[in-house]
């Protein structure tokens, strides 16, 4: 359990911070890039919910409650000892990138198919789940830089690429099952 009786400590003063290991990092390290996008893309996520109700609205909460399983999977780089730690470390796992496909599927089934793309629009909660969907972008890329110098856990990958498709096809339901999409017209103010 976490405890928060302090909340400033003084001891990211001089630019580092502390990882889930303990260890002591830049913070502008890629790691806390990656994890602090992730607690960017949570923040948009309450935004959004402010005008979200019903189904989307706990679905939302759902994904909040994955984004910070993220981050304190990104925060604590893995290590050969993980399983045998005292504290092991919360990993993302399969299963919750298979809640997200099924979501994006079943609320797939109401959306006639796109002849065009979209601009993020339409009514208050699409423009938020829209700029929900480019700050997860964002957070994969940097999550995916990560990746390519130190070892992140595949399922935090696969579960930010599946997030912004599932805020994409939910934008899209809050806009009137698509009817309410703001379509691009190339070259139109040409």
């Amino acid at each position: 359990m976490v405890v928060l009786n302090r909340i400033y400590t003084r001891t990211g003063d001089g630019g580092e911070t502390a990882l889930g290991n303990g260890a002591r990092v830049a913070k502008h390290s890629p790691r806390v890039s990656a994890y602090g996008t992730v607690d960017e893309v949570n923040a948009t996520v309450g935004m959004a919910r402010l005008h979200a109700t019903g189904l989307l609205d706990k679905q939302l909460s759902l994904i909040q409650n994955d984004l910070f399983d993220l981050g304190a999977d990104l925060c604590r780089p893995e290590a050969a000892d993980d399983a045998t730690a005292e504290y092991p470390p919360l990993r993302m796992v399969d299963q919750q990138v298979k809640r997200l496909e099924n979501e994006i599927d079943a609320m797939n089934k109401a959306l006639t198919p796109l002849r065009s793309f979209i601009l993020p629009g339409g009514s208050v909660l699409a423009a938020h789940l829209h700029l929900c969907r480019t700050v997860s972008r964002r957070s994969e890329r940097l999550a995916v830089e990560l990746a390519a110098h130190e070892a992140v856990n595949p399922a935090a990958v696969k579960y930010l690429n599946r997030l912004s498709d599932w805020f994409f096809v939910a934008a899209r339901v809050a806009n009137d099952n698509g009817a309410a999409d703001v379509l691009w017209v190339p070259g139109a103010n040409r």
